[in-house]
C-alpha cells in the first residue's frame, strides 16, 4: 500500500506533459469545429428552403452557402456581397450571349469563352472581394450555360429562366450563410485590424527613431527590419476587407484605410532615405544633426514598442495623432542652413505624416471619441502590371474553347458539366500565380476523395434514412469534419474541394433518385472538369516569382526615365503607352502597389529598389514645381536627360552643379526655405542614385 501511494505522484507528473500536449493539440479542435457547425447548418437552412420552394437545382442553394462561410465574420459577409453581384452580372451576361447568338452554336461557344476571359483579366487586376465578384461573374455565366445547352451545345431558349432560378438559389445560400454566422459569431476584425495597424505603426516609429538615436550605425539592421515590415504592410490588406465587411460606418470610409496603407510605405520610404543619409555622413555631424531632429519627435512617439502590442496607441491614438502634427509643424519650421538637415527634417516629417494617416484609422477602429471629422478620398485602380491578367485572361479563354470542341467532337452527355467545372477551377486559382497549379493539383485530390464519399453516402446510407432530419445528420458527419480539417489546415485547397463539391456532387433533391449511372458519369464531369483546369495551369503557366519581380522593378525604372525626360510632350498628346504620373501622389500609387505585387520571394535588394525608385521619382516631381529657380535651368534640365539616359554618375555630377548654383545664390531675400529644400531633394535624390546605380542604369545604352 505504502508503495503503491507512493508511486502515484510520480505517475501524474509522468503523464501530467501528455496531457499538455494533448490539450495544445485539442484547444484549436474547439473553434475549428465550431465553424463546421456553423457551416453545416447554413447549408442545411439553405438546402430547406430551397426544398420547400421546389427549385430545379436545390443543391446550388447549399453549395453557395459552404462556400460563402469563412473563418471570420466579417470576411463571410464580404464574400456574400460580392458573390451577390458577381453571380447577378454573371447572370445578365448570359442572358445577352443568348439573346446575341439564339441560333448560332459556334457564336455562342466563342462568346462564353470570351466572357470567362474577362471576367478572369477584371478578377486579377482587382484585388479580394472586388477580384472574388469579377470571378463569379464568369463561373455563374458558365453554370447557367451549362444548363441551357443541349446534347452537343444547342441552347434551349431557357436563358431567363434559368438565370433567374440560378440566381435565386445562389442568393438563398448567401442569405441563408449570413444569418446563421451572424447569428452565432459577432466578428473580431475591427480589434484584429486596430492591433496589426498598432503593432506595425509603432515599429515603424520605433525604428525610424532607433535610426535617429544611433545615427545610421544600424544600417544592414535597419534594411532588413523595412524589408519585413514592407510584408505586413502589405497584409493589412485582406484585413481590411474584413473589417469593412462587419461594419456599415466602416465601409463608408474604406478609402481611409487605403490612405492609412499608403502613409505606412511612405513613412518606410522616408525612414529609408534618413538610414541612407545618416550612413554617409562623418560620424560626429550624423549624431549632431539627428539628435536636433529627433528632439521635434514626440516623446510618446520616441517610446513606441518595436515589437508586441503597443497598449498606448490603441488607448489614444487622435492624442498621439496631434502630436504628430505640432511634431511636423516644428520639423518644417525648424530654422536651418544645411540642406543635409534640412533633408532629415523633411524626411522625418514624412515618416510622421505616414504615421499619422495610420492613427487616424486607429482613431476610427477603437471610436476614440476625440475623433475629428476624417475627410473621404476617392479610390483609383492601380494596376502594376497588366501582363499577368493577360496570361489569366488568354489561359481561361483556351481552357473553355478545348472543353468545348472535345464536347461537340465527342457528343458527351456531359460535357456541359465538365465545361462549368473546368471554368471554376482556371478562373477560381488564377489569382494565386505561381502557386496556382499546386493548389489546383491539391483541390483535385480532394475532388477524388470527397466524389467517393458522395458515393458511400449516397447510396449506402440515405437510401435508409427518412426526413429531412435524417438527411440534415448525414450532411453532418460529412461536413463538421471537412469545415474544421479545412480552418486547422486553412488555406489547403483539397479540403476547401470536400466542403464545396460534397453537396453537387450528391445533388440532393425534393424525390432523391439513386441512379448509379447517373451519378458516376456527372462526378465523372465535375473530376474531368477540375483535372482539366490542372492541365491548363500546366500547359499555361503563370509567371514565375523571379519573372514577375523583374518586371515590375523593370516597369518602374521605364515610368521613371519617362518621368525624368526633362521636356515631355503634354499629356494630352502624349501616346497612351507614354503617359506617366505627373504628380507626386499619383506617381507614389503606381509605386506603392507595385510594392504590394511583389511577390513573398523576392530578394531584399528588389524591394530596396523599388522603395528607391519611389524617392526618386517623389522628389524628381518636387524638384520640377521649383525648377525656375535654377539658373541655368539648362543643367537640371540635363542632369534629368542623365538620369532617362541610365547614366547615373553623370546625373549626379550635374546635380552637385544645380546645388552649387543654389548654394550660390545670396541667403537673403524671398524663397531661401524653398532654395534650401530644393538643396535637400537633390541631396537625397544624388544619394539614391549613387547607392542604386546599378538598378537605374540597368539596360542603358552603352
Amino acid at each position: 500500500m505504502s508503495h503503491a501511494r507512493a508511486m502515484l505522484p510520480s505517475s501524474r507528473w509522468t503523464h501530467a506533459p501528455d496531457l499538455r500536449r494533448l490539450a495544445g493539440v485539442l484547444r484549436p479542435a474547439g473553434p475549428a469545429l465550431l465553424f463546421g457547425v456553423r457551416m453545416w447548418a447554413a447549408v442545411c437552412l439553405a438546402l430547406y428552403i430551397a426544398f420547400w420552394l421546389e427549385l430545379d437545382n436545390a443543391y446550388w442553394a447549399g453549395t453557395t452557402a459552404a462556400i460563402v462561410c469563412q473563418p471570420t465574420l466579417g470576411a463571410s459577409l464580404r464574400k456574400g456581397w460580392f458573390r451577390m453581384i458577381g453571380t447577378t452580372v454573371g447572370a445578365v451576361m448570359i442572358v445577352v450571349l443568348t439573346a446575341i447568338f439564339p441560333q448560332d452554336r459556334a457564336g455562342f461557344f466563342i462568346g462564353l469563352a470570351l466572357c470567362g476571359a474577362a471576367c478572369t483579366l477584371v478578377g486579377t487586376l482587382l484585388h479580394n472581394f472586388a477580384a472574388y465578384a469579377a470571378a463569379m461573374a464568369g463561373i455563374t455565366a458558365a453554370i447557367i450555360a451549362s444548363d441551357e445547352l443541349g446534347a452537343v451545345g444547342g441552347t434551349n431558349g431557357q436563358a431567363f429562366t434559368l438565370a433567374v432560378t440560378r440566381a435565386s438559389e445562389i442568393c438563398i445560400g448567401i442569405v441563408c450563410a449570413g444569418v446563421v454566422l451572424a447569428a452565432t459569431d459577432f466578428g473580431d476584425a475591427r480589434r484584429r485590424l486596430a492591433a496589426l495597424f498598432a503593432s506595425v505603426s509603432a515599429e515603424i516609429m520605433g525604428r525610424s527613431t532607433r535610426v535617429l538615436s544611433r545615427a545610421g550605425s544600424d544600417v544592414a539592421d535597419s534594411r532588413s527590419a523595412r524589408h519585413e515590415l514592407i510584408g505586413r504592410v502589405v497584409a493589412l490588406d485582406p484585413v481590411i476587407d474584413q473589417a469593412i465587411g462587419e461594419s456599415s460606418s466602416l465601409r463608408y470610409h474604406s478609402p481611409i484605410f487605403q490612405a492609412a496603407v499608403d502613409g505606412l510605405f511612405a513613412a518606410l520610404a522616408g525612414w529609408r532615405v534618413m538610414a541612407t543619409h545618416l550612413a554617409r555622413l562623418p560620424d560626429d555631424q550624423a549624431h549632431a544633426e539627428a539628435d536636433i531632429v529627433l528632439q521635434r519627435f514626440p516623446k510618446a512617439l520616441r517610446a513606441a514598442p518595436l515589437q508586441g502590442e503597443p497598449t498606448a496607441w490603441l488607448e489614444r491614438p487622435i492624442r498621439l495623432r496631434r502630436a504628430c502634427g505640432a511634431a511636423i509643424r516644428a520639423l518644417n519650421d525648424l530654422p536651418t542652413h544645411a540642406p543635409s538637415l534640412r533633408l532629415l527634417a523633411d524626411q522625418g516629417a514624412e515618416v510622421l505624416a505616414g504615421i499619422s494617416q495610420a492613427l487616424a484609422v486607429l482613431g476610427l477602429l477603437v471610436e476614440d471619441p476625440a475623433r475629428p471629422a476624417l475627410r473621404r478620398s476617392g479610390i483609383r485602380l492601380r494596376v502594376p502590371d497588366f501582363l499577368p491578367a493577360f496570361i489569366n485572361a488568354a489561359r481561361v479563354f483556351v481552357t473553355i474553347g478545348a472543353v468545348e470542341i472535345f464536347w461537340i467532337t465527342t457528343a458527351w452527355p456531359n460535357g456541359a458539366t465538365a465545361i462549368t467545372f473546368a471554368t471554376v477551377t482556371v478562373i477560381f486559382f488564377a489569382p494565386t500565380a505561381d502557386q496556382a497549379y499546386a493548389k489546383a493539383a491539391s483541390y483535385m485530390v480532394g475532388v477524388c476523395v470527397i466524389a467517393a464519399i458522395a458515393a458511400i453516402i449516397d447510396f449506402a446510407v440515405l437510401p435508409k434514412l427518412a426526413g429531412f432530419a435524417a438527411f440534415s445528420i448525414a450532411l453532418g458527419v460529412v461536413l463538421v469534419p471537412a469545415g474544421a480539417l479545412m480552418i486547422l489546415t486553412w488555406p489547403t485547397p483539397m479540403f476547401l474541394a470536400m466542403t464545396f463539391l460534397f453537396v453537387p456532387l450528391m445533388a440532393p433533391a425534393n424525390q432523391m433518385t439513386y441512379d448509379t449511372l447517373q451519378f458516376y458519369n456527372a462526378s465523372s464531369a465535375i473530376v474531368a472538369g477540375v483535372g482539366i483546369g490542372v492541365l491548363a495551369f500546366r500547359l499555361v503557366p503563370p509567371l514565375s516569382p523571379a519573372l514577375r519581380a523583374r518586371r515590375l522593378l523593370a516597369l518602374t525604372l521605364r515610368d521613371l526615365r519617362r518621368l525624368a525626360i526633362a521636356r515631355p510632350p503634354p499629356r494630352a498628346q502624349a501616346p497612351p503607352a507614354a503617359r506617366v504620373p505627373r504628380t507626386a501622389h499619383d506617381w507614389e500609387s503606381l509605386i506603392y502597389s507595385r510594392l504590394s505585387a511583389l511577390p513573398d520571394q523576392a530578394e531584399p535588394l528588389q524591394r530596396g529598389a523599388l522603395l528607391t525608385a519611389l524617392s526618386v521619382g517623389t522628389e524628381i516631381i518636387r524638384l520640377r514645381g521649383v525648377a525656375a529657380l535654377f539658373d541655368p535651368r539648362s543643367e537640371f534640365d540635363a542632369a534629368l536627360d542623365a538620369v532617362a539616359a541610365g547614366r547615373s554618375a553623370v546625373a549626379v555630377k550635374r546635380l552637385a552643379r544645380v546645388d552649387q548654383g543654389l548654394a550660390g545664390l545670396p541667403s537673403t531675400g524671398p524663397g531661401l526655405r524653398t532654395r534650401l529644400r530644393a538643396r535637400a531633394s537633390i541631396l537625397a535624390l544624388s544619394e539614391a542614385l549613387t547607392r542604386h546605380a546599378a538598378y537605374f542604369d540597368a539596360g542603358a545604352p552603352r
